[in-house]
């Protein structure tokens, strides 16, 4: 089954940096897969890494690509504030690095210090929760595919005044970068805390929809995606993903 992805920025962006920052795999991997024909880009086979991807225009991986992508592992990571998910930039601790022998809960072999685990969907530095690091192209399909309808789960504690205008402006009615937001799910747990349900992840997308209603984020934990839970995995440990919840988060009836 192929795997396609849509550039949403507003800039161009390289093909293999496209591909590592959005989940799909390494840069490595990406730099292999293009130079074997694997990529296209708007039906177009596509040969040299370096070209850039334009604003509105798809990538897509073919079958062959995806199921060399398949062959690897997923992991479960509950991320600190101050780690980011992706290529860091300088100055930056990559999450990657929490993935040690000490940090481990459970059985499972720890990562070699090269292997390709990119993070499949963001979580910004100064948020925590779930993040996902994995080298299966299916799992990476599942979750942040164009096609992909599984929400995430997120606790927010916030400064301001909320109200029920607010709440209604957050769960319908925002544009970002000149395009609709879908629904969400917003509720008020207490006077100054929400749970947010998203079906997409734009760049820092519930800080920004806050900003626009006047409420600014202090805490963003994210408790769930899909079927996986958080639950009482300890801050900075990491797990592996059973066969049963890659099986479940894979399926097409995967969901909260």
């Amino acid at each position: 089954m192929s795997l396609s992805k849509t550039w949403d920025g507003a800039e161009p962006v390289r093909l293999n940096k496209f591909m590592g920052q959005s989940g799909i795999c390494s840069r490595r991997e990406a730099d292999a897969l293009i130079a074997e024909g694997l990529v296209s880009v708007d039906g177009e086979v596509v040969t040299d890494a370096g070209r850039k991807l334009q604003p509105g225009q798809t990538l897509t991986l073919n079958e062959r690509a995806t199921a060399a992508l398949a062959e690897g592992v997923t992991i479960m990571l509950h991320k600190p504030v101050g780690y980011v998910s992706g290529q860091p930039e300088p100055g930056k601790v990559p999450a990657v690095r929490l993935l040690t022998g000490a940090n481990r809960v459970g059985e499972g072999a720890v990562p070699a210090e090269d292997a390709s685990l990119p993070p499949i969907g963001r979580l910004d530095e100064d948020s925590r929760g779930l993040l996902l690091l994995s080298s299966d192209g299916v799992v990476a399909k599942a979750v942040i595919g164009p096609e992909s309808d599984l929400d995430k789960e997120y606790l927010v504690r916030i400064v301001g005044d909320v109200t029920e205008k607010k709440l209604k402006i957050l769960r319908h009615g925002l544009m970002l970068d000149g395009r609709q937001l879908r629904p969400a799910y917003v509720s008020r747990m207490e006077s100054h805390r929400l749970k947010f349900i998203l079906r997409e992840g734009r760049n820092r997308q519930i800080r920004r929809m806050c900003e626009m209603v006047d409420l600014e984020v202090v805490d963003l934990i994210r408790v769930r995606v899909g079927p996986l839970r958080l639950d009482n995995l300890p801050e900075g440990r990491w797990r592996m993903l059973t066969a049963g919840e890659r099986a479940a988060l894979v399926s097409p009836a995967a969901g909260g």
